[in-house]
């Protein structure tokens, strides 16, 4: 029997064809890389691979890009293999590691190739899970790092979701590790029928057996958006109300804020919604005070324990990083055992752990990117609903997406068919990188592996095709330019070719000016919505904006969340319940007052016809018309008006133009093509030689007959793994943090460390103590020479250290409770979730595991071995 006969004959359920063909691929001693839909059994070939090196007596590590994915795997590899047989290292964590199958994050592996660790004697087998993480902005290097770092004989077993260019991707493997087999599947276990709910009907998003939109949903939409069909956007209880009744529960609705999250758990905790029978809130109960026994009570009155474990024990939660990660963790355990019903999440939830659900739904398709407000992406679409459909208990998973006005249907229906989802590399060179491969192979080799990444690879074939696309759109230009220099002459104007281009430039400009301006209204005006709405109170009578004229409403219940206000209105023509900011674009305006008796209040609906009443009795004049308006600076309206073309006859003018704005066009795209191609000659080994250049000026690295050479400080920078890397080393180097005890040596490194999610306010942060003062004060001057440096060799800033953090990590560090610290966070200008000031102690706990090995005197090492001690207890050793 063959190794992977006897795997199969210990599963209780048959393997796809795509999941035999990478085990074969894998008994066949041959890399792989398998692509297939969240949710379809990928992993399987990477637990084939484990059950293979414990078979022949070598080792297989199992990488994960996030701690909770590699605790699960871990867990998961224990239940099959037995304890004795499997390891964990996830940085603060370390289970066993001398097993022969070993879960890891992706960055403890990178680091064991680096330090050339005698774990990889025996190293056969490397699953990379989740492998599209390549392309995250952040730790997507890491992914490379390890793909080039690996010895050629190790078999490495890629996983990753549906991605478009998985030929392109694996065709690099094969460049840089040899036999690679490609498996891709488009196959979902379990099918995901695909919905739109409008008001409190669900609709099918397809016609049956088509790719067309369903006319009954069409002709929904069109009859609301006349004002024929009553419509009521439903508050977050009532669509899981609906989803219940609809047999569609448990599902994760996906809210791309953790404020939003917070909101919808606050407003169903405020409704009747009851999810559990009283067994299941019993046991939900008992583990939740099990999970958080060795917590501070009083930190668990800070973190609103009691609220927070009454929405579980009612079967519905939040979930994002802004939780406390134990919290996290209980939500995940509880809805996996099938004890929770409805969990409000951010998309972080779809990045590989195991939590599918039912029904998946999706408020908006619009999210906050980091700079601007985005539509979702395909890829993402596809991330976020790949959690619905439990496999072997739901035969069908369910995607709703919620209608608002304004949604088409159609775009919809795009997002879901669409199957283009590119893995973009974003590999580049960095300090510590850089000087880990100049250790391990010297400069040449260095040069040839960086040349051989995934981001060259690409760069280099978009390059080829680009070359080519320049040839093309040079002659489409050229052409271009005669035909407009002729009709020019032809039509004998007073002025040329360039006098035109100048005058199309500016309407061109003018028009995005107007985009823009409409934009930037628009964002305005929601957020007077939500302050007028949050700030609305009981008998309010306002004007919103209607089809044809303003409508009148009262406020029968104010807002109760400021973030999320949803006041219960009645109209005037006698519609009552909750609206949002989210239903209205132009800011309601306030024009009387009504008196709504107490009865009213509690039963809104029910007296309907009193609040309409009032509100003709009232003879409230109402505006004569609430229209958006969007202002755009005169200045480029003037200059078109006084520019010489404009002056030119109407006829030969707008000809002209529309031969201007086609050559123009044609211009840009064409340079838009030169710059792309000049950036990608300046290749990775090119940014590579600039940081050597100024890791050398440093002394990190020197030139000994013709090679570089690590210098005793540069083998304390090849230690460094933090994000600010080379200022860490520069600060230690020049002896910034001596002197500093425990607590004040943990806030002035937090500097380096500490990124805070909204830009800090402006001014001097205070500080305990003046030694830990004048440390930050130094680090900031290091930084600025580090910064100058980095300009004068053309490669990127490093981060400028942050102080927000400072004071929360010294007074933590010294002992201080947590609702202390997390106001001491405020004041420096950091307003951290409790979940943000756990992750923050424990990048900073990392950082200090660093200092503690690099430092230049004992003290130093001693005192950031202290600190990480002091910091860790309470809620952060819990979490960690």
């Amino acid at each position: 029997m063959s190794l992977l006969d006897e795997f199969v004959s210990h599963l209780s359920f048959e393997l796809d064809d795509f999941q035999l063909q990478g085990c074969r691929s894998v008994q066949d001693e041959r890399s792989v890389l398998v692509c297939a839909p969240t949710g379809a059994g990928k992993t399987i070939v990477g637990e084939f691979a484990a059950a293979v090196a414990l078979r022949q007596g070598t080792r297989c590590f199992y990488t994960t890009p996030i701690k909770a994915l590699s605790n699960q795997k871990f867990h998961d590899l224990v239940t099959d293999h037995g304890e004795d047989a499997v390891g964990l290292l996830t940085g603060d964590v370390s289970i066993n590691p001398s097993a022969p199958i070993v879960v890891m994050t992706t960055e403890v592996l990178r680091n064991m190739i680096y330090a050339s660790s005698g774990s990889l004697d025996r190293l056969t087998h490397v699953v990379m899970d989740e492998i599209h993480f390549l392309a995250d902005r952040d730790r997507g290097a890491v992914w490379e790092e390890v793909i080039l770092g690996l010895e050629d004989h190790v078999q490495l077993i890629g996983l990753s979701a549906t991605v478009s260019n998985s030929e392109e991707f694996g065709e690099w493997l094969r460049t840089v590790r040899g036999d690679t087999d490609i498996v891709v599947s488009d196959h979902r276990p379990i099918p995901l029928d695909q919905h739109m709910m409008v008001g409190r009907r669900v609709y099918e998003l397809f016609e049956p057996g088509s790719d067309r939109v369903n006319g009954q949903l069409l002709s929904k939409i069109e009859r609301v958006e006349r004002a024929e069909d009553r419509f009521r956007p439903l508050g977050r209880p009532e669509v899981i109300s609906v989803l219940r009744d609809r047999d569609m529960l448990p599902a994760i609705t996906f809210i791309f804020s953790r404020a939003g999250c917070d909101g919808a758990l606050f407003q169903c905790l405020r409704s009747q919604l009851v999810l559990t029978t009283s067994e299941e809130s019993a046991l939900i109960k008992e583990l939740v005070d099990d999970a958080v026994a060795d917590i501070d009570p009083e930190d668990l009155q800070v973190l609103r324990f009691t609220q927070w474990r009454a929405a579980l024990m009612r079967g519905f939660a939040a979930h994002h990083a802004g939780m406390l990660p134990a919290f996290r963790h209980i939500v995940e355990r509880l809805f996996v055992r099938g004890l929770l019903k409805a969990v409000f999440a951010t998309e972080t939830l779809a990045l590989g752990i195991n939590m599918p659900a039912r029904t998946v739904v999706l408020e908006k398709l619009v999210k906050f990117n980091g700079e601007t407000h985005a539509d979702l992406t395909p890829g993402q679409y596809t991330q976020l609903t790949g959690r619905a459909g439990r496999r072997g208990i739901d035969h069908m998973g369910n995607a709703v997406v919620q209608w608002a006005p304004a949604l088409d249907p159609r775009a919809v229906a795009g997002l879901a068919s669409t199957r283009t989802y590119p893995l973009v590399s974003t590999f580049a060179p960095g300090y510590n990188m850089a000087i880990n491969m100049v250790k391990m192979n010297g400069r040449e080799e260095s040069l040839r592996l960086i040349e051989k990444s995934f981001a060259q690879f690409q760069a280099d074939a978009s390059v080829v095709g680009d070359v080519r696309a320049i040839e093309k759109e040079s002659q489409v230009v050229d052409s271009l330019e005669d035909a407009l220099d002729n009709r020019i002459r032809e039509l004998a104007v007073p002025g040329g070719r360039a006098d035109i281009v100048d005058y199309v430039q500016l309407r061109q400009r003018l028009s995005r000016e107007e985009r823009e301006a409409k934009q930037r209204a628009s964002t305005e005006r929601k957020k007077e919505v939500v302050a007028v709405l949050g700030k609305l109170q009981v008998g309010d009578v306002i004007a919103l904006a209607g089809p044809k004229r303003p409508q009148l409403a009262a406020v029968v219940t104010p807002a109760s969340q400021p973030h999320d206000p949803r006041p219960w209105i009645t109209t005037e023509k006698g519609w009552s319940g909750r609206i949002d900011a989210s239903g209205i674009a132009i800011p309601p305006i306030t024009i009387g007052r009504i008196r709504v008796p107490k009865n009213v209040r509690n039963h809104p609906r029910r007296n309907t016809r009193m609040i309409t009443a009032e509100l003709r009795r009232g003879h409230f004049e109402r505006p004569k018309s609430m229209k958006a308006r969007s202002r755009v600076s005169s200045k480029i309206k003037n200059q078109i008006r006084e520019h010489p073309v404009h002056a030119w006859p109407v006829s030969d003018r707008e000809e002209l133009a529309r031969l201007a704005l086609e050559y123009s066009q044609a211009k840009s795209t064409l340079d838009a093509r030169k710059a792309t191609v000049s950036r990608a000659k300046d290749t990775l080994g090119s940014h590579f030689d600039r940081i050597l250049g100024l890791l050398s000026e440093m002394d990190y690295v020197e030139v000994e007959a013709g090679e570089y050479q690590v210098t005793e400080e540069g083998e304390r920078l090849a230690r460094i793994h933090a994000g600010s890397d080379l200022l860490i080393a520069q600060c230690l180097k020049r002896g910034v943090w001596d002197n500093l005890d425990p607590a004040e040596l943990a806030g002035a490194v937090s500097t380096c460390v500490f990124e805070n999610r909204k830009a800090l306010a402006e001014g001097e942060v205070d500080v305990p103590t003046d030694a830990m003062a004048a440390a930050i004060t130094h680090t900031q001057r290091v930084w600025g020479e580090l910064a100058s440096d980095e300009r004068r060799h053309r490669l990127p800033l490093s981060r400028e250290p942050d102080p927000a953090f400072a004071t929360a990590a010294h007074q933590w560090a010294a002992g201080a409770p947590l609702g202390y610290c997390l106001q001491a966070a405020a004041h420096g200008g950091a307003e951290l979730t409790p979940g943000d000031f756990v992750r923050s102690c424990l990048q900073l706990n990392d950082a200090l595991e660093q200092v503690a090995k690099t430092a230049y005197t004992d003290e130093v090492r001693r005192n950031a071995r202290k600190a990480i001690g002091a910091i860790s207890r309470g809620v952060v050793a819990v979490s960690a």
